[in-house]
């Protein structure tokens, strides 16, 4: 062993005492790895399984994510320890801070895309996270930090360089994983809460998403050491020129708040705003979402619905009357159809028992004696178009079968002179 560690070191190669270091460290990295494989199979799994309970989305896509996030946390976290529990000599620190990087960059990239970041935003800061780490751990990440630094620009009294930029860059990404993460946690607290309506949920959950993003601007323009007091010259004219810009905007939000807090449009509501009818989807920071019976998702601007008239079918009472035009023939049994009518709306399964449904007779027309059916429902957001066909099918089958005859339009023609004949 002696005569191959000086063989070794006479050809400047890692001596025995490093290679065994080496050894050492690259057994430790596969023991992290093991147990760190063990984590995401067994903790990875029970955690995904706990939380999977609360949470709605793709539950396969969201116990790989925890799995992955587990595991490569759990081996950067022991490689972590080991780094720093023993002076590693440069070979077998160069063994632990590879495996750590790739830990670290695994672990970057899975919290990321569970955030659903784009897949290049979360790579990019994995790779960064592996740089980083590596450097640290072979001593170079003061010199990378230099070299950055080094090229660059002087604008004024700052400097811009490579450095900066890559530090704004990963600031605004971790501020926007981070404001993904709060939003999530709020929205998942206060859509559990109890003591709040489905629309105070709503309406709390916006101003809360509005204050974390707010925070998050003031948390980066300390952390990039921006001094606003240099734009105060500009925030005059700029600021009138936001304000026109995103009149439409601001207006719209402001509406959307407006409509949430006195509760006249809530999310399930059936509305008629114009030509458009449906059920209201969502309200979202510019437009509301009304879905029609045909399937079509219609994007009203909520400053519209603050300024046009809109019918709410369900402001205070879900209940909506449906009316349904049934003509009989003149020498029918008056009274037998109209008791028909009745039957045919009660056996429909959507049309309430209470209040009852009443028959009207409209007018004496043309062609028979005109009725209109008045049956309510409860559930308008499922159609009323086919309720009219449901109960006019039933009673088509009666009237078949007690003789109720329905008319139809004759016309009488009336010839005065045929024409005559030539010859």
């Amino acid at each position: 062993m002696e005569r191959l560690g000086a063989w070794l070191a006479g050809h400047n190669l890692p001596g025995t005492a490093e290679l065994t270091e080496a050894a050492i460290a690259t057994g430790l990295a596969a023991l992290a790895l093991f147990l760190g494989w063990l984590a995401g199979r067994h903790i990875g799994a029970r955690i995904a399984a706990a939380w999977a309970e609360h949470v709605n989305g793709n539950a396969a896509t969201f116990h790989l994510r925890v799995c992955a996030i587990v595991r490569w946390g759990v081996v950067a976290i022991l490689l972590a320890l080991a780094a720093v529990s023993w002076p590693w000599m440069a070979l077998p620190a160069l063994v632990i801070g590879l495996v750590e990087g790739l830990a670290g960059a695994m672990l970057v990239a899975a919290l990321l895309r569970g955030l659903n970041l784009p897949r290049w935003a979360a790579w990019t800061l994995g790779a960064l996270a592996f740089t980083a780490i590596l450097s640290h751990a072979i001593g170079g990440f003061s010199v990378i930090e230099v070299t950055l630094d080094r090229v660059g620009i002087q604008v004024g009294q700052r400097r811009f360089s490579l450095l900066s930029a890559l530090t704004i860059g990963i600031t605004v990404l971790l501020l926007f994983a981070g404001v993904r993460l709060t939003n999530k946690l709020l929205g998942h607290s206060i859509g559990n809460a109890r003591g709040f309506d489905p629309t105070q949920k709503l309406l709390v959950q916006k101003l809360a998403g509005i204050a974390v993003v707010i925070l998050a601007f003031f948390i980066g323009v300390d952390l990039l050491e921006i001094d606003l007091t240099a734009f105060a010259v500009f925030s005059g004219a700029f600021g009138l020129a936001i304000g026109f810009g995103l009149q439409k905007t601001i207006g719209n939000l402001i509406a959307g708040i407006i409509l949430l807090m006195d509760r006249s449009i809530k999310p399930g509501d059936v509305i008629v705003v114009g030509d458009s009818f449906g059920w209201v989807n969502k309200i979202g920071v510019r437009a509301v979402s009304v879905v029609t019976r045909d399937g079509k998702e219609h994007l009203i601007p909520n400053e519209n619905l603050m300024t046009q008239e809109v019918e709410n079918w369900s402001y205070t009472d879900r209940n909506v009357r449906v009316r349904i035009p049934v003509t009989v023939a003149y020498d029918c049994d008056l009274k037998l159809a109209q008791e028909l009518m009745l039957r045919a709306a009660a056996e429909s399964p959507r049309v309430l028992n209470n209040p009852k449904t009443n028959v009207w007779l409209m007018a004496f027309g043309q062609t028979g004696v005109e009725h209109e059916i008045l049956a309510w429902i409860s559930d308008p957001e499922s159609g009323v178009g086919n309720v009219r066909s449901d109960v006019l099918n039933r009673l088509w089958l009666l009237f078949k079968e007690h003789g109720i005859a329905v008319p139809y339009p004759v016309r009488d023609v009336r010839v005065r002179e045929w024409p005559t004949t030539g010859g």
